[in-house]
């Protein structure tokens, strides 16, 4: 695998050098995004949200900003993303605005029921079985709450499809595809969105 090849594979779970500087650039490159899919969550009023696979934690910090009286959780399954997560946000974890957790989507050992809003901005492109993962995040929400897909790739944009293929585990899909997995795993609500000039989708389901 060349150079190129193996930093593009750091996406999934960052490690080591390359993975840092994957970490960086994701914090970087996805934030128009990021910010694009808050402005689609109006009504929601939390108190405790979790980022599900929160990278280096730049949307922890924005999470924060749009919800200044909530606590934010930020979870990934790779050690670093963690590590650089908690250095990015010193100041908020100090105050007890956050925190930062080691964890697999595909079996949350979380507390059930006990956030209001979850958010999964550019990762579920590698959960391992949609509508398992989805099951898992529908059980921390309380009832009545919310749960967020941002994606940069709408599941046919040539561009995507193409790192569809260089990346290990990664699958894009569409909007209707996230849709019919989250009404099987149990949530009663669902909208989507998609942006006017961009492959960018946000998908929001309410349990």
């Amino acid at each position: 695998m060349g150079l190129i090849n193996k930093y593009i594979n750091q996406t999934r779970k960052p490690e080591g050098i390359l993975g840092t500087m994957m970490i960086k650039g994701m914090n970087i490159g996805h934030a128009k995004l990021a910010d694009w899919g808050l402005a689609h969550m109006k009504s929601a009023r939390p108190a405790d949200v979790i980022d599900l696979g929160c990278g280096g934690g730049r949307n922890v910090r924005a999470l924060m900003k749009k919800y200044p009286y909530a606590h934010v959780t930020g979870l990934d399954y790779s050690p670093l993303s963690v590590e650089q997560a908690e250095k990015s946000n010193r100041k908020a974890l100090s105050q007890g605005r956050c925190a930062f957790t080691e964890g697999d989507v595909s079996s949350l050992d979380l507390e059930p029921e006990s956030f209001d809003l979850a958010t999964a901005f550019e990762t579920v492109y590698f959960w391992p079985g949609l509508e398992k993962c989805f099951g898992e995040v529908c059980k921390i929400l309380r009832p009545g709450g919310w749960f967020m897909i941002v994606n940069e790739s709408d599941g046919t944009d040539e561009t995507s499809l193409k790192y569809e293929e260089k990346i290990d585990g990664m699958k894009c899909h569409t909007a209707e595809t996230l849709e019919e997995a989250l009404r099987a795993a149990g949530f009663s609500k669902v909208r989507c969105g998609h942006h006017e000039e961009k492959p960018w989708i946000v998908v929001v389901a309410k349990k």
